[in-house]
């Protein structure tokens, strides 16, 4: 396995490419942020290194390419950091938001169709939603969402799961939507509507029509500890939207919605030996990694009989 020395005096805690995989972006309890070129060979070479943060630096994440060279971060210090390259290998912080009153977690960009929106999570136990307006101004939208602390939130395609995207006839752009993941034990999904008014707001989307896997009725077999990370599957060709969890009580949940039968979930649980850290969708979204306390990351995949099999592993060793 290919390692990659950087200059971080702590522990690294995320590791992003960009869009292109051209670029590697990484944070640490150092308080800094790592930018590296990625050349054809596989040498990667530091070009920036970005300071501001006040704390450990949990996430970053880039936006897409369309809006240019952006990267946001979130720290313990309850910071989130817009970045943007203004001249090449030279980084501003074009945007910060202070708003929360704890660490923030987890940050995630929404697919480009909705523009250039960010999602926060924090152990205040509340999401915002930060937009960039037509102005370069930025609006937020923060709402509670979990009783105690969001350790996750990742976004729905932009298209809904089986949209044929024909040049003459292209799938229309769906609702936003979220899902969260919370130290309350809880999955959570949030979609946008309006108010009286007519302006936008969030709003949880009830899923006590989730079913068993077996097809009976059912309340889910909630997670038993933390939620720890949340992943909403892309939808390239699937029939049904799909969301992955994972736990402390060493359980991964595989959440499938019904496309005919919108609000309507069946779940699949892979059982682990460990802690579950992290989950990750392929971007064809029929694989999914996993990393946990036992630092393998596994993948799998649904068989034709709908359960999910172990197709590899990687390790340090």
């Amino acid at each position: 396995m290919d390692k990659i020395v950087t200059s971080h005096e702590d522990l690294i805690h995320d590791a992003q490419l960009d869009y292109y995989g051209k670029r590697l972006a990484t944070c640490s309890s150092d308080r800094t942020i790592k930018i590296y070129d990625v050349v054809e060979t596989g040498e990667r070479t530091q070009v920036a290194d970005l300071t501001g943060h006040d704390g450990p630096v949990w996430q970053v994440a880039w936006a897409h390419p369309r809006f240019g060279h952006i990267l946001a971060s979130c720290s313990y210090d309850r910071q989130v950091f817009v970045w943007k390259e203004v001249e090449s290998n030279v980084w501003m912080p074009i945007y910060k938001y202070a708003g929360h009153e704890q660490s923030v977690n987890s940050i995630a960009w929404s697919p480009p169709e909705h523009g250039l929106c960010l999602a926060c999570a924090s152990s205040d136990g509340s999401i915002t939603v930060l937009t960039r307006n037509a102005d370069d101004t930025w609006y937020p939208q923060a709402w509670k969402a979990h009783s105690t602390g969001c350790n996750a939130v990742s976004w729905a395609p932009a298209f809904a799961a089986g949209a044929v995207m024909a040049a003459d006839t292209p799938a229309s752009v769906q609702a936003k939507r979220l899902v969260s993941g919370g130290s309350d034990n809880l999955v959570k999904i949030w979609r946008t509507g309006y108010d009286a008014q007519g302006n936008e707001v969030w709003e949880e989307e009830g899923m006590a029509a989730m079913q068993s896997a077996e097809g009976e009725e059912a309340r889910p077999k909630a997670h038993t500890d933390w939620v720890r990370d949340v992943a909403w599957a892309p939808s390239l060709g699937a029939p049904d939207s799909m969301v992955a969890s994972c736990s402390q009580d060493k359980k991964v949940i595989i959440w499938s919605e019904d496309s005919a039968s919108p609000g309507t979930w069946t779940q699949r649980e892979i059982q682990f030996g460990c802690v579950i850290w992290r989950v990750s969708w392929s971007v064809t979204g029929n694989i999914l990694a996993v990393s946990g306390g036992d630092n393998i990351v596994t993948l799998w995949k649904q068989n034709l009989l709908g359960d999910w099999e172990q197709i590899g592993a990687l390790s340090e060793s």
